[in-house]
């Protein structure tokens, strides 16, 4: 297996006569964090939501540890894939759902946080736990899963504990200040084990101090859980400080592409980002 974590290769998404992401390619290596930048309407939320299963391409290919979790080459454009799930034959046509996603190891956050807010931090920790479960219906039923149970629920604090929100275990989630919040969304992802996580936005709506924080955060998460990272961030700061490589849309189509400071001397990128503000 290569050290490549995720790829795209010429991915489309149309809706109607709009063209949301226009034949986008990128790759995200390994142990890498990799921001994924542009104006407002740029296509990157879209292209989250291919990755994660929630959209269909119109055309193009994902994969994920070199192997093709989403693909769409419509007649005419004779893209055969391979596929071991297939019995060995060639299909043009794959689409694994979002909660299959989940379970390969990808995991995400949204721009617009989404926890179950009127649960408690720990119950939403523990809700995402379950996605990972072993026990069938029959055994769940008789409960007869009740040590899984109570391993899931260990991890579940311990994970908590770990990214510093234990003393808020038993707070309704929507009463949490809106850092926090943040901060929950992403043990959230992380309780599902993912190798690969995608960060919508994290630093939306958070002042210069709690951005700051963030970005030691991220850090700390990769190292710490042994992850990679794709990010969509407006905060220039934290993406020049924190990303490995960056990649550049403008109306769905990627027009740069490098390290931070390849980025920030492209006047491409320069001429995308006139009179557009860091913070949406």
């Amino acid at each position: 297996m290569s050290d490549q974590v995720l790829s795209l290769e010429d991915i489309t998404m149309q809706f109607g006569g709009v063209v949301a992401v226009n034949n986008l390619s990128l790759e995200v290596n390994k142990g890498e964090i990799v921001a994924l930048i542009g104006p407002n309407g740029a296509g990157k939320t879209t292209a989250f939501n291919v990755i994660t299963g929630v959209y269909a391409p119109t055309n193009g290919k994902v994969s994920f540890q070199d192997k093709p979790i989403i693909s769409n080459f419509p007649q005419g454009k004779m893209k055969k894939l391979y596929s071991g799930e297939n019995n060995g034959k060639y299909t043009e046509l794959i689409r694994k759902t979002p909660d299959v996603i989940t379970k390969l190891g990808v995991a995400r956050t949204f721009q617009n946080i989404r926890l179950f807010k009127n649960l408690t931090v720990f119950d939403n920790v523990l809700i995402a736990k379950h996605m990972n479960i072993k026990s069938n219906v029959f055994s769940a039923t008789l409960r007869l899963n009740h040590k899984e149970e109570q391993t899931m629920r260990k991890e579940s604090m311990e994970l908590l504990e770990i990214l510093g929100l234990a003393h808020l275990k038993d707070e309704i989630s929507s009463s949490l200040p809106y850092g926090q919040q943040r901060k929950l969304e992403i043990a959230r992802a992380l309780a599902t084990k993912p190798s690969l996580l995608l960060l919508d936005e994290p630093a939306a709506g958070m002042n210069p101090h709690e951005t700051h924080d963030l970005t030691a955060f991220i850090r700390m998460l990769k190292d710490d859980f042994h992850l990679t990272v794709l990010m969509i961030e407006h905060h220039m700061n934290l993406v020049m400080e924190i990303s490995d490589r960056i990649y550049v849309l403008d109306f769905g189509k990627l027009i740069a592409s490098g390290t931070p400071a390849d980025i920030q001397s492209n006047q491409r990128v320069i001429d995308a980002y006139l009179g557009v503000a860091d913070d949406e």
